[in-house]
């Protein structure tokens, strides 16, 4: 009489007690999952992403700006990014972090596609330049496009959040560079063609020197 389960399984048997074992979902090292939080933990929160083993992510991955502790409860469901199935203590090496950066990619890849400006923040000072935070993903500022003009203290611009134009994006080199130069640009042509066209011939306008010349003013 054959047996249901064979004594010596294929690796096609295999794969499909493997793939049983897991749900039947289809887990991949290197993307986004969804997790329920199962246990918060002093500073970890530990996620059930549906394997047989779970995973423990810092508190401060979920925490945001001004918060000291995020509003993480057992029960919620969270995304994170699946680095490993399994690390040698037999856990599941997930990241907050590593998936809202990958959100935020995907996001200001459609931004950047549809030449769109994007919110960020000035959060630090780097080699030529400054870092923005892009809602989850590094920017890179260069100095001269932080202003129209030179600008001699940088301080009361960061921190705060304001509009940048993307100029250029490298997700394999994980590189973007932005700008508040050309949106002050956009802004100051806009504003230029709107007094043009409300100008006349003959008005009489009230205006400022800005500099003598051996021409004029």
């Amino acid at each position: 009489m054959a047996n249901d389960i064979s004594l010596n399984p294929s690796r096609d048997d295999f794969a499909a007690l493997l793939d049983e074992s897991l749900g039947g979902r289809d887990f991949m090292e290197g993307q986004v999952v969804h997790g329920k939080v199962v246990a918060i933990e002093k500073d970890f929160a530990i996620v059930d992403v549906g394997l047989k083993t779970e995973g423990r992510v810092p508190l401060k991955e979920f925490t945001a700006p001004g918060e000291e502790r995020p509003p993480l409860k057992a029960g919620d469901t969270v995304e994170v990014f699946l680095e490993r199935v399994e690390n040698a203590m037999g856990e599941a090496v997930i990241s907050r972090e590593k998936a809202r950066r990958e959100e935020a990619w995907t996001r200001l890849e459609e931004v950047y596609a549809k030449n769109e400006p994007v919110m960020g923040v000035i959060v630090g000072r780097v080699k030529g330049g400054f870092t923005v935070d892009l809602g989850g993903a590094s920017a890179f500022l260069p100095g001269s496009q932080v202003d129209i003009r030179p600008v001699r203290d940088v301080g009361p611009l960061m921190g705060k959040e304001q509009p940048f134009a993307i100029l250029k994006m490298d997700r394999p080199r994980g590189n973007i560079v932005v700008s508040r130069r050309a949106i002050l640009e956009e802004a100051r042509a806009e504003q230029r063609t709107e007094l043009v066209s409300q100008l006349q011939e003959g008005e009489v306008r009230e205006g400022v020197v800005k500099n003598i010349t051996d021409y004029g003013a």
